[in-house]
């Protein structure tokens, strides 16, 4: 008889399961996905109950091979992919590609929420099956974002541009942060004034106190007149202490880390991305070798569960005895509750042993797992520590008909801050004990200080995922993908660490709020993302869904005006067109925008233009070369397209010559070509001969026409070291001339 067969999702996870069950299974991996939709058609047939069509991934055709040939020598199959919805589908497309190799052989689904010793062994001795109704949640979102973007990214390529793409949640994400934009925008500042005292007593350290009201009503000054009027009033006056009030206040730790409040406090305290988070706690999770064995030192990182296990808090309050001392351990074991049962299916993030403290496994680790693990680690600890005890002293100070306030805060116990020190806590002034009730203070210094209301704040990352996670939007493993996706697509450009949408950005924003706003709005957008979890637990249909879904978004598609959706994201200039005198507009091209005359198709004028900072708009003449046209006669100008820099007559579009722009140096290999400066579709630039394809010469670094040492030959390439050293090399000898 075979062996066993596991089928994981990644090699780290196969390595470390290994290990963990002596080598008894064969392990394979899947590389995450076999099958899905294609990427060249639709992919799903609406007219039969909206059945998908899958396919298999081109790039995993080898993969599947081996697990075929793993699947038939195997006397039973264990599907170990994730424990979420993505995995329950992984698990169940396998299933599929694999069914000829399966046959009659038992399948077990078995899932596991730590990559430990323990975990895989029980997960082992308690397989159960494939949750269909998971699978079915799945596939409803999926088929969601794909009626989305088959039908909507279409018209974002007809109206405003090529290769833009529209997505169910993604467009919402967008929305949020152009919103705000808006609001910043239209903010207009308003001006108050805050009136301080530094307040102090004999040999006291002083103490600054705010105005709150003034004949007994809270008073908002609102100018300068008022200020000085208030400040006459009350120079000359005596202040008196006439309260306070000495409280202790518990500030108790936060839960254990979710996905979205790990990705904000790694934004904040780490400097990550949420993609960069994520990929660090997957290693974690997957296993690291520490000194011979590896291990899972997390659990799984995708969830919105704040659960955890009774056993993980047993080892918790034991560390925090042993290690901070049993005045530290909270008298009471704290467990946190989740908002609905859809948060259940996993258990908090938290390490999977706590006394692998992060110096004892420091050496295992790479310096960003490291500063991860060690947050992860500390934010678990403290959920089980005495609160935080803060001696508070609240003072009311008057003086005449106005009424000062002072707060003030000191720390009696750190509590969890000694293993979690990133909770913030403001303690406001240092208000000394010497001060008692019915004091009379002497005044060192008392001002108006003129302010004004500031705009909403622009979003990082961490509190756009915030107010995704607050809003329903998004699930834990989709977040990461979000972010990246809305920069990727250039909707949205981070300048330090801070969201602020492009012009294209914007441009689509407008587009669909205008033509599909009641589908990328926060409230719909978090229904949905409700009833698809409903799907999951049988209490929504998922064909009725999708058919409601997709009826609703093609008739709003038939309702748009082609034309009027085109001049609504068209933007008017003040500029005449030099051929026919109409006004030049604003519009969308391929390369970006550019200046085009109003009266096309009759005038056919374009521009390229520059704008200011205070957007004004000034058009970009094209460089003019020495050279005259060899067709025409006409002076020849230096242009950028698609693929990069080229020549062409300045007498276009009725003379169509144009060239490659070169550096002037021969090919080194044909000796005939001369090499010039491309780009490809993704953006990158890279170096060739202009008799491509005859000549397959190229190469990523930037040539120079130098003579080398060695032979004697003028052509050199200069390229960088790892140390980011410059060098050239000769093609003809190999020659490094730093």
């Amino acid at each position: 008889m075979g062996k066993g067969l596991i089928i994981v999702e990644s090699p780290a996870k196969a390595k470390t399961i290994g290990k963990f069950l002596y080598n008894k299974y064969d392990i394979k991996a899947s590389m995450g996905h076999v099958r899905d939709l294609p990427t060249k058609s639709f992919g799903v047939d609406v007219k039969n109950n909206f059945t998908a069509e899958y396919v298999i991934d081109p790039g995993k055709k080898k993969i599947i091979s081996d697990l075929k040939k793993a699947a038939s020598n195997a006397d039973s199959i264990y599907l170990a992919s994730d424990h979420d919805r993505e995995g329950e589908a992984i698990a169940w497309h396998l299933v599929q590609v694999l069914k000829d190799e399966i046959k009659d052989k038992p399948v077990h689904r078995i899932v596991f929420n730590e990559i430990t010793r323990n975990a895989i062994q029980q997960a082992m001795e308690n397989p159960g099956k494939i949750d269909d109704q998971k699978v079915e949640s799945q596939q409803a979102r999926r088929i969601l974002d794909r009626i989305v973007g088959y039908n909507i990214s279409p018209l974002l390529w007809k109206i405003i541009t090529k290769n833009l793409s529209a997505g169910r949640v993604q467009s919402v994400a967008l929305r949020l942060i152009c919103d705000r934009e808006e609001d910043i925008l239209k903010f207009e500042p308003q001006e108050y004034w805050n009136i301080e005292a530094l307040l102090y007593k004999n040999d006291l350290p002083p103490f600054k106190a705010t105005l709150q009201k003034w004949d007994g009503e809270k008073i908002r000054i609102t100018d300068k007149a008022k200020t000085e009027e208030i400040l006459n009033s009350i120079k000359d006056g005596e202040f008196i202490l006439s309260k306070l009030i000495n409280t202790q206040k518990k500030y108790h730790p936060l839960p254990p880390f979710i996905t979205s409040t790990l990705q904000q406090d790694a934004s904040h305290l780490l400097n990550f991305s949420a993609k960069k988070t994520m990929q660090q706690a997957q290693q974690l999770y997957e296993g690291i070798d520490l000194g011979g064995e590896a291990v899972g030192l997390i659990t799984y990182m995708r969830t919105d569960s704040l659960r955890v296990s009774s056993q993980a808090v047993n080892f918790a309050c034991k560390l925090i005895k042993e290690r901070f001392g049993e005045s530290k351990l909270n008298p009471t074991t704290r467990f946190y509750k989740n908002k609905n049962k859809a948060q259940d299916a996993h258990e908090a993030i938290r390490p999977t042993n706590p006394f692998n403290t992060p110096e004892s496994i420091r050496q295992y680790l790479s310096k960003d797992q490291l500063r991860l693990y060690t947050l992860i680690w500390q934010r678990f600890i403290g959920t089980q520590m005495v609160p935080l005890l803060v001696d508070m002293k609240n003072l009311e100070i008057s003086i005449g008909k106005a009424y000062f306030t002072a707060n003030g805060g000191t720390i009696i116990e750190k509590g969890f801050l000694e293993a979690y020190p990133h909770y913030k806590v403001i303690l406001g002034e240092k208000i000394d004990k010497g001060y008692k009730t019915d004091d009379t203070l002497q005044l060192k210094k008392i001002e108006g200080i003129q302010l004004f209301t500031k705009p909403p704040s622009r979003f990082t990352e961490a509190t756009l995922i915030k107010e995704l996670e607050s809003k329903g939007i998004g699930r834990p493993s989709t977040y990461a993908t979000i972010t990246n996706t809305i920069r990727s697509r250039k909707y949205v450009e981070l300048k330090a660490r801070i969201f602020h949408p492009t012009k294209l950005g914007m441009t689509v924003y407008k587009f669909l709020i205008s033509n599909f706003d009641e589908f990328f709005n926060v409230q719909f957008t978090a229904n949905m993302e409700n009833s698809l979890d409903k799907i999951e637990y049988g209490e929504v249909d998922r064909q009725k869904l999708l058919s409601d879904y997709y009826g609703s978004i093609q008739k709003l598609i038939g309702n748009i005006n082609y034309k009027e959706a085109k001049e609504k994201i068209s933007e008017d200039t003040n500029i005449k067109c030099e051929k026919c005198g109409s006004k030049m507009i604003i519009k969308w091209g391929k390369n970006g925008q550019f200046l085009a005359c109003s009266n096309f198709p009759e005038c056919k004028n374009i521009k390229s233009f520059s704008r200011s900072d205070n957007g004004q708009i000034k058009i970009v003449e094209p460089k003019k070369l020495e050279e005259k046209c060899p067709k025409c006669g006409s002076a020849l100008i230096l242009k950028e397209g698609r693929y990069g820099k080229f020549v062409a007559c300045s007498n276009y579009p009725k003379c169509k010559f144009t060239k490659p722009l070169t550096l002037g140096i021969k090919c080194p290999e044909c000796k005939d070509g001369e090499i010039t400066e491309k780009r490809n579709k993704k953006g990158k630039y890279f170096f060739s001969c202009t008799n491509y394809p005859e000549c397959k010469y190229i190469t990523n670094f930037k040539p120079v026409a130098l003579s080398c040492p060695k032979c004697g030959n003028y052509y050199l390439e200069e390229r960088k070291t790892k140390t980011k050293e410059s060098f050239k090399k000769c093609p003809q000898c190999g020659e490094e001339v730093f």
